[in-house]
């Protein structure tokens, strides 16, 4: 009998989670998030209810995503679903999965408010992707002015279901188009989480496997578009202003230089992620 067959035919929630658990690749904390996803319950209920049977569909919808998971497809992608910030998000692949790193544009973004005692800026999220950040700060500075901006119509279509979601679709006007060049500001904030990875390194990455190349392809040195948007942002971006770029951890003294070349009078800084490695290049004009 295969592993399947067996866990089709398993009927409680811990003899099924029990059998995850002896699945290659997979994880008890990956078994009993896609298990609380089909059963549409969180993992303390799990836990708490080992001996509640399953139906034959939740089993066989296990059984499918379980494989999937063993595969390498990302949890997100399987739940359809990521938390960001302390919100959940809707996700596909038509967009990239929002990651930790990524936070630390939303905390520049509120920082420079609250230093500024600007409860209302006017800002932009530059290829939004699922829309996390811009609708994250329109939950967090519900006076904010708010576009996002991406040249994909799918992530623009998942941005707007998040908005909605969240309660801010009428509060962020969504663009299509190519960074900056569509938009005329100017703006208080600018943030950005570009396409980063060299062209070279994507086939030796896993995360090409499953998420838009698009999104993650940075060109030749990785910079292509984040350059474009630096020089893009100096005629955009408000006295006093903040531009914000999430980077790879090596290109951090490189676009920290573009921004000094670009905006010579602007103090130009570097924030790390939470493994001390170089990841928001922040530039705030005086």
């Amino acid at each position: 009998m295969t592993d399947d067959n067996r866990l089709t035919q398993l009927s409680t929630v811990g003899e099924v989670l029990a059998q995850a658990r002896q699945t290659a690749g997979i994880t008890a904390i990956t078994g009993q998030a896609i298990l609380a996803y089909i059963m549409k319950r969180d993992r303390a209920w799990l836990l708490a209810h080992t001996e509640v049977l399953l139906t034959t569909e939740q089993a066989t919808r296990f059984t499918v995503l379980l494989e999937r998971a063993a595969q390498g497809e990302p949890l997100a992608y399987l739940t359809g679903e990521r938390e960001f910030y302390g919100l959940a998000f809707t996700v596909t692949p038509d967009v990239l999965i929002p990651r930790p790193e990524t936070e630390g544009l939303v905390d520049a973004a509120l920082h420079w408010s609250e230093q500024h005692r600007q409860p209302a800026p006017r800002l932009v999220d530059v290829g939004t992707g699922s829309g996390a950040i811009a609708v994250t700060l329109a939950v967090r500075l519900p006076q904010a002015g708010i576009t996002a901006v991406d040249v994909s119509p799918a992530a623009l279509d998942v941005a707007r279901r998040n908005a909605s979601w969240h309660g801010v679709g009428e509060r962020i006007e969504l663009v299509q188009g190519s960074l900056l060049a569509d938009i005329t500001g100017p703006f208080d904030i600018i943030l950005a989480n570009l396409p980063y990875i060299p062209t070279d390194t994507l086939p030796t990455l896993d995360v090409i496997r499953w998420e838009p190349a698009p999104a993650l392809d940075g060109g030749p040195d990785g910079l292509a578009l984040i350059r474009l948007l630096i020089r893009q942002a100096a005629t955009r971006l408000l006295p006093g202003g903040l531009l914000a770029l999430e980077i790879q951890y090596d290109q951090g003294p490189v676009v920290a230089a573009l921004c000094r070349d670009i905006f010579p009078t602007a103090a130009v800084t570097i924030a790390h992620d939470l493994a001390g490695l170089d990841r928001i290049v922040s530039v705030e004009l005086p």
